[in-house]
């Protein structure tokens, strides 16, 4: 009986030091989300500052050098990028992005030069057999997503595909996780370049914000170069921020479910410990009133009267 007690106190024990180190873990899950929320949320006033300077060289007839031949894709090579997580604990997370990806690229003709932002969902793709071109480490900040950034558009945008303002050296495309309603997160595919014909001439037609026409300062070409490289450099950074925050959305969703699944087990260990505890204090209860009768002679059945 003591043996048994104190196997379920050494549980007991160790269920709550678990629970310690998981309440830790989403505590810092939650608050690693809201920096990273706050960063799309302030890209965006970036972004449309690119698509109105991008409106403004478009206007001025440089629609055909954003979208040459009519926004139809040019032979070339194409270029992936998967954001994935370098820890674990975050439920489908890389296996959805995973899977994503390989279904998009598995459609689009020829081999696909893919690199890998995590080693876990790095693991998964060498895993399906996808050669990979390079792995890079997730930033953890948000002040090192821009370095990051930086590095992708040298390693999967080189100048050439940039040439003239458009890009001419075939697709690149960005598969992530982001926040969806009433899940953590799911798995998005988006191609970024070449630009999308129809993206591009709502821009040029889009009506502008003030009553003072536009003007495009500089070679027309070179500056269109430039805010297409901008647009490259918010898409990557969106990318990379809205992953990372589904990441630790998908950490504290699992970290929930493993508390709650860890406060079942320590009501069961508890409830059992309690059963074990009365049955041994009715064991010893069982043995004192049965000492008593032995010794008042209550159990014995009447007394002899001697003759």
């Amino acid at each position: 009986m003591s043996d048994d007690s104190a196997a379920l106190r050494r549980r007991m024990g160790r269920a709550a030091q678990l629970q310690s180190v998981v309440r830790t873990m989403k505590a810092l899950a939650a608050a690693h989300i809201v920096p990273y929320e706050r960063s799309v949320k302030a890209l965006t006033g970036y972004q449309r500052t690119v698509e109105l300077g991008l409106c403004a060289c478009l206007r001025q007839g440089q629609v055909e050098a954003a979208v040459p031949g009519g926004g139809a894709v040019r032979p070339g090579p194409v270029r992936a990028i998967v954001f994935g997580s370098d820890q674990g604990l975050v439920g489908a997370f890389n296996e959805g992005v995973a899977e994503r990806a390989l279904q998009a690229l598995a459609r689009l003709p020829g081999p696909a030069q893919v690199w890998a932002i995590g080693e876990r969902v790095q693991g998964r793709l060498v895993a399906a057999g996808l050669p990979l071109r390079g792995c890079f480490a997730l930033p953890t900040s948000v002040s090192s997503i821009t370095p990051l950034v930086s590095q992708l558009l040298l390693a999967a945008v080189p100048d050439a595909a940039l040439d003239h303002g458009h890009p001419s050296a075939g697709e690149l495309h960005l598969f992530y996780n982001r926040a969806a309603p009433g899940a953590a997160h799911a798995p998005v595919g988006r191609r970024v370049l070449p630009l999308d014909a129809a993206w591009v001439r709502a821009r040029a037609e889009a009506p502008w914000p003030t009553a003072r026409r536009p003007q495009v300062l500089g070679p027309p070409l070179a500056t269109l170069g430039a805010l297409i490289r901008e647009h490259l450099f918010t898409s990557l950074f969106q990318a990379c921020a809205e992953s990372l925050a589904s990441e630790n959305a998908s950490r504290l969703a699992a970290m929930e479910r493993a508390d709650r699944n860890i406060d079942d087990s320590l009501a069961s260990l508890h409830k059992a410990f309690d059963r074990l505890r009365q049955s041994r204090i009715d064991e010893e209860l069982f043995d004192v009133v049965a000492g008593f009768e032995a010794l008042s002679g209550t159990g014995a059945g009447p007394p002899v009267t001697p003759g």
